[in-house]
């Protein structure tokens, strides 16, 4: 679940980072790990829709004992992984037909312009 550690001591793996600055006693997020399960019915919805909001979150929060937080967040990872993989294959196929694609393209864009790229696509 989403929970909480206290305490991160000074044995923790890495060097003390500037959010680490302060007293010893530091709040560390645990990462989720979901449920074949739960993972398997996010990716039902995902092939749905790839924005879960409202009452349908709130539903599908309570169906799989998440929290709303946590389906919201897996929603968003989802979207990064997905427009990923589209661009991945949108280079690959670029790259069949000797097509050289700039390395800025993706920086010059908006957001609702690499979506609307990505709708194409599929």
């Amino acid at each position: 679940g989403l929970e909480l550690s206290h305490c991160v001591g000074t044995n923790s793996l890495g060097p003390a980072g500037p959010w680490r600055s302060g007293g010893p006693c530091k709040m560390k997020r645990v990462r989720t790990v979901f449920k074949p399960e739960q993972l398997e019915r996010l990716e039902q919805e995902f092939l749905k829709q790839q924005y879960m909001v409202g009452t349908e979150r709130v539903d599908l929060a309570a169906t799989l004992h998440l929290t709303e937080t946590q389906v919201k967040v897996w929603f968003q990872n989802r979207r990064i992984k997905w427009r990923k993989q589209s661009m991945e294959q949108k280079a690959a196929k670029l790259s069949q037909f000797g097509v050289i694609q700039p390395a800025s393209a993706d920086s010059t864009g908006s957001k609702e312009h690499e979506e609307d790229a990505v709708d194409v696509e599929l």
